[in-house]
């Protein structure tokens, strides 16, 4: 099905960009944490079983929690140490999980342990997939789906059309910006891996208007021997969304309750790309990403390469906050979501650190008011939803009424609604609960 429209969908909303701050800033190394709290569970699937015990010597890089299972991936150690406990830790849900805590040891190194080389030329794709796996690679875009299983072609299906997805379209965050001026050859790297992996005859690379340096930069080095174009596309949130960029480039529809591969096209973040590039030549495991430090509260903003399982309190101590800070997102303001605890730590899934002052976070918690029926929400949202009746169903817990007529699981909660609604009301929030609820009721 051929949809219209130029290099972008319909409906959306246009929230303030807020990324001048950082978008002009380099990627800088940040410190190792007197401690590192790594959480095994920090990707879609089972979480990692650990294979050290408390005490142990460890070198960066080693292997210290191993897949269980297919959807699963490895923990890798982010700094030389010693491992002191593993124990239970506070995750960003609020829910306690099991962890591994690292001291680094004195004057410790970005030094890497190397393992065996995944070469490009003479590997399968299940090696090239295996590989992927064994380095820890989640989608790093936040929803940290395991990538070996998102770029796994099901029996019968292909794919000729691969979107690397540089998009960015959250507000405040420019990771992916600093990623494709900085490590463009890693991306490049990425791509080759990924396309025989995938089988998938080329590679877009989508770009939002607002990188044009990003844009240029990526073009000027493309190789003449790798099947790839750079597309620039319209700022719109969210235009970063898998569907509505696959619609944008390719034309095609993603039905509900569909995957990209139904249409033969895989969609991958574009530093999720980026570090298949950097770690599989060497056997490396991936133990840093880099994250996006800002809001109105952080002093020292920044683009920072930060170790897994660094503390929130340690990255905000060193940054630097005001005294009036309120609230903290891991991700965007958009998508992300509210940390529960300073005590939690920087993870695969986190792109984004942003504070707000106590000023800011009062607009984000306005009164609510009755639905007016006014429609802003429905012209909003990308999915064709009805997020006003949706809105009331939630209200009277009609959970799988939402579901079977009003198509609540093709929601992806992108948060448009809630950002239009001039009565305040949370409509995603209402939505997301209403989906893990339908989602209990149908495992039994």
């Amino acid at each position: 099905m051929r949809l219209l429209g130029l290099k972008t969908f319909r409906h959306g909303v246009h929230p303030p960009e807020e990324k001048s701050e950082t978008r002009d800033l380099p990627i800088r190394q940040f410190p190792f944490a007197p401690v590192l709290a790594i959480p095994l569970s920090q990707h879609l699937g089972r979480p990692s079983r650990p294979v050290v015990r408390d005490g142990e010597k460890v070198t960066r890089g080693q292997c210290i929690a191993e897949a269980d299972g297919d959807l699963s991936v490895p923990m890798h150690a982010p700094a030389s140490g010693r491992i002191v406990r593993v124990a239970p830790m506070p995750s960003i849900s609020g829910r306690m999980v099991d962890g591994i805590f690292l001291e680094p040891q004195p004057g410790s190194t970005q030094e890497t342990l190397e393992g065996e080389p995944c070469p490009l030329e003479g590997s399968s794709p299940e090696e090239i997939l295996r590989a992927i796996q064994d380095a820890g690679i989640v989608g790093l875009g936040g929803a940290a789906f395991p990538t070996h299983i998102k770029l796994r072609i099901p029996e019968g299906g292909s794919a000729d059309a691969l979107i690397i997805n540089g998009a960015e379209c959250e507000p405040y965050l420019t990771t992916d910006h600093r990623v494709m001026l900085e490590q463009r050859e890693d991306v490049f790297t990425g791509i080759r891996y990924v396309l025989a992996a995938s089988g998938a005859e080329r590679a877009i690379i989508a770009v939002e208007a607002n990188k044009p340096d990003a844009a240029a930069h990526l073009r000027e080095g493309l190789p003449g021997d790798l099947p790839v174009s750079v597309e620039v596309l319209p700022v719109k949130y969210p235009q970063g969304a898998e569907k509505m960029l696959i619609g944008a480039l390719l034309g095609r529809k993603v039905p509900p309750g569909r995957l990209p591969i139904d249409v033969h096209a895989l969609c991958v973040n574009v530093a999720t790309c980026a570090e298949i590039g950097r770690l599989l030549p060497h056997g490396r495991g991936i133990q840093e990403r880099v994250v996006t430090v800002t809001g109105p509260a952080v002093r020292r903003k920044g683009n920072y390469r930060v170790p897994i399982g660094t503390p929130l309190r340690f990255l905000l101590e060193q940054v630097g906050v005001s005294d009036a800070v309120s609230r903290v997102f891991l991700g965007g303001p958009m998508m992300g979501a509210a940390a529960s605890s300073l005590d939690i730590s920087i993870t695969k899934g986190t792109s984004g650190v942003v504070a707000f002052e106590a000023s800011e976070a009062e607009r984000t918690h306005q009164r609510v008011y009755p639905c007016i029926r006014c429609g802003y929400c429905v012209d909003a949202c990308p999915m064709f939803l009805n997020p006003a009746q949706l809105g009331v169903l939630a209200r009277n817990e009609e959970f799988e009424r939402m579901a079977e007529e009003h198509d609540l699981l093709a929601c992806f909660e992108c948060g448009s609604c809630s950002f239009v609604c001039p009565s305040h009301i949370p409509l995603v929030q209402s939505f997301r609960m209403a989906k893990a609820a339908v989602r209990k009721a149908r495992a039994g």
